[in-house]
């Protein structure tokens, strides 16, 4: 593949690095930052040259910068003596969903209640990273093991782990369709009488 190929092929994949940042970080200005910086690692000729559309595609391969980026930056942080404190915001999903694109993840998180969108950034980071690329980015879960770095067992886990804690946290009671409101544009009209 030549470089205006590859070059063509990862900027096509920005939303999906910008939102993976995102839910890392919790932050829009350094979900910014850590793009950046995943675009500036992938873009780097040894980086190029190495890459292999094989090994699991560009978008696996970005999301995989993306996260070894976050964390290298968190150790770097951790070795230069910063603290490291837990600010995360709460995503503000509106503003977010500008830098979503035309996919299909955010016309999904619009409709989804607020109480599972508070349930899911409640929840462990490995859980909610996992769940987010499977939920959202719809990866599959041999994708989300490159990307993590982890057995494909483990992502197995912290998918029924986090699904646990979701229904713990939202009481077994509600249904995934009372959390989730389809745009009403998508309801089918009712066929039966009343």
């Amino acid at each position: 593949m030549d470089r205006r190929e590859y070059e063509h092929q990862a900027i096509e994949h920005f939303d999906a690095v910008y939102r993976m940042a995102y839910h890392l970080t919790g932050s829009h200005q350094k979900a910014e930052d850590l793009t950046q910086d995943v675009y500036v690692r992938a873009l780097r000729p040894g980086c190029v040259e190495s890459f292999s559309p094989h090994g699991g595609g560009m978008k696996s391969f970005l999301l995989v910068i993306c996260h070894n980026a976050h964390y290298s930056n968190l150790k770097k942080s951790a070795r230069d003596g910063a603290t490291v404190i837990a600010d995360f915001d709460p995503p503000d999903h509106r503003a977010q969903a500008g830098h979503e694109g035309q996919g299909r993840a955010a016309m999904d998180w619009e409709h989804v209640d607020e109480r599972l969108k508070r349930a899911i950034e409640d929840l462990p980071e490995d859980f909610r990273v996992a769940l987010l690329l499977w939920a959202v980015d719809r990866l599959k879960y041999r994708e989300i093991a490159q990307i993590l770095g982890v057995r494909i067992g483990t992502v197995m886990s912290r998918l029924f782990r986090a699904r646990q804690a979701l229904a713990d946290a939202l009481g077994r009671s509600t249904s995934a369709e009372d959390c989730w409101k389809p745009p009403r544009d998508n309801v089918a009209p009712s066929t039966g009488t009343a």
